[in-house]
């Protein structure tokens, strides 16, 4: 299939660009498989579409502060920070680019400061620092790593708390992710007991979400992307979770993206890297439902969607939620699919 089979007109104001005041206000539109039918209901609703013994599935990475600004004399840099190497030793994404190069010192605040010692593709940077613990001041310094499509100022302090208190799950626990689960956000603690009021479990794996899962397509054809790996890892306790709920036959329903592509990759095994991309005519062997925002077009995320649910359904359904004002994006409002 060609990636522009999955494209769909978007008024940019529709693109929610701050959080809800409350994470559980976000509307939810209900897509239903066995007839087609398009429901538009509340996130607040959703214990409704589960019965007890349901499996929910969550993702528990956590999102680090992984954007900083760094000066090269005048110069002011952006930098991304991917993946810890070595003890000190961090692979980026900075721009521009052309700015940075091998030899150079970075200088990101007085005491935190790294010299760049590879070259990489793509914008794609090795810093060394001075301080190897860079996580720790990055805690000072950094911010939250929002998509492009969320307009911030450059290096804007206003805002800078709440996108790190709300670019990120309440459930999150293991630091990793520089992207944030975005079918997660909309939970709150006291969804979560409802949930388990309803007799529905809950089980938790974790997916440090990376490059793989917001990188654009820069091919014709689906079949010619290639995905770059991401990690991650599954207890003993949620494996057997989801081994017990597939010989009993009980639905199991992965809370975003994220989730799918660990659990069909190996549900049964408890660490690794995945590069899968599940596109229309994967045969999903796990996931029975799914809950998901809205994707942008010609991505990797609405191409899963699309293969999870039909693609002329999925893009029916992304026509009515342009015509009933959804919210689209990281910070929007969410789909359920059963």
């Amino acid at each position: 299939m060609r990636v522009q089979d999955f494209d769909y007109d978007l008024p940019a104001e529709l693109i929610a660009q701050r959080p809800l005041e409350r994470r559980d206000a976000s509307r939810m539109m209900v897509v239903r498989l066995s007839d087609g039918a398009i429901l538009h209901r509340a996130f607040r609703d959703l214990p409704g579409f589960f019965e007890p013994g349901d499996l929910l599935v969550l993702n528990d990475t956590k999102v680090i502060p992984a954007k900083a600004w760094g000066r090269k004399g005048e110069a002011v840099v952006e930098f991304l920070f991917l993946q810890e190497k070595s003890p000190g030793v961090w692979d980026v994404l900075c721009k521009p680019a052309r700015r940075v190069r091998p030899g150079e010192t970075i200088l990101f605040s007085d005491d935190f400061r790294a010299e760049v010692v590879e070259k990489g593709e793509g914008g794609r940077r090795t810093l060394r620092f001075d301080n190897p613990d860079v996580l720790g001041r990055l805690k000072d310094v950094g911010f939250a790593p929002l998509p492009p499509y969320i307009k911030r100022r450059k290096a804007d302090s206003a805002r800078r708390e709440e996108d790190l208190a709300r670019y990120q799950t309440v459930f999150a626990d293991r630091e990793g992710a520089i992207a944030a689960p975005t079918a997660g956000l909309h939970f709150t603690p006291e969804m979560l007991a409802r949930l388990e009021g309803r007799g529905c479990r809950i089980s938790r794996l974790t997916l440090h979400v990376g490059l793989a899962t917001f990188q654009p397509m820069r091919v014709e054809r689906l079949e010619n992307h290639n995905m770059p790996a991401e990690t991650y890892m599954i207890s003993d306790q949620t494996a057997a979770e989801i081994g017990a709920a597939k010989a009993e036959g009980r639905p199991v329903a992965a809370v975003g993206t994220t989730v799918v592509r660990a659990l069909e990759s190996a549900p049964l095994r408890n660490t690794g890297t995945t590069s899968l991309f599940i596109y229309p005519g994967f045969e999903f062997r796990v996931v029975t439902r799914l809950l998901t925002n809205f994707h942008l077009p010609r991505s990797t995320l609405l191409v899963l969607v699309s293969a999870f649910a039909g693609r002329e359904l999925i893009l029916k359904a992304y026509r009515e939620a342009v015509r009933e004002r959804y919210r689209f994006f990281s910070y929007g409002d969410c789909m359920l699919i059963l």
